[in-house]
């Protein structure tokens, strides 16, 4: 529900799905993921955009399928009753921007002695990894390697583009 009320940039399934297992949910990631889009949809399309009441909500899923299980249509009663009011509709997204969000950065220092093909290669390098949560909500990890000018051309850069951020 954080996600959907853009109070958090994404869903980070790899930790939900640990969590629930420590609950006793056996669940794998994929899964979690598989869930996690689900809700996603059924808020945010379905109630959100049709401004259904939590009655209406829990009686058209109930329709839709035999397997909702009482519990489930339940704990969605009572999340929408809490929270669905908060939630970002379709006009409200349409003014948002759809990119990725930059979670968390972070970079090493390491230096590469010798390789296969190079007894001496003794040169640095910086290693950084950003985790940024796409528009869907997925929390996803990508990493690169730069050299030390790379590394001093992108801080410039970074520099730059946060200066003109504090301008807007």
């Amino acid at each position: 529900m954080l996600y959907l009320q853009c109070k958090t940039p994404g869903v980070n399934t790899l930790e939900l799905a640990e969590r629930l297992q420590n609950a006793g949910v056996e669940l794998d990631a994929e899964a979690t993921k598989e869930i996690v889009h689900v809700i996603s949809l059924i808020f945010s399309r379905a109630a959100a955009q049709s401004c259904m009441s939590a009655e209406e909500l829990v009686t058209k899923l109930a329709g839709s399928s035999s397997k909702w299980s009482k519990q489930a249509l339940q704990a969605i009663r009572h999340v929408w009753n809490e929270q669905g009011k908060l939630v970002v509709t379709a006009e409200d997204a349409k003014h948002m921007l759809t990119v990725g969000q930059l979670v968390d950065l972070q970079w090493k220092l390491g230096m590469a002695m010798s390789s296969d093909g190079c007894r001496s290669l003794n040169y640095l390098y910086v290693t950084m990894v950003l985790k940024v949560a796409n528009p869907s909500g997925d929390i996803i990890r990508r990493s690169f390697e730069m050299t030390i000018p790379q590394f001093q051309n992108f801080s410039k850069q970074f520099r730059e583009l946060a200066a003109v951020l504090e301008m807007v």
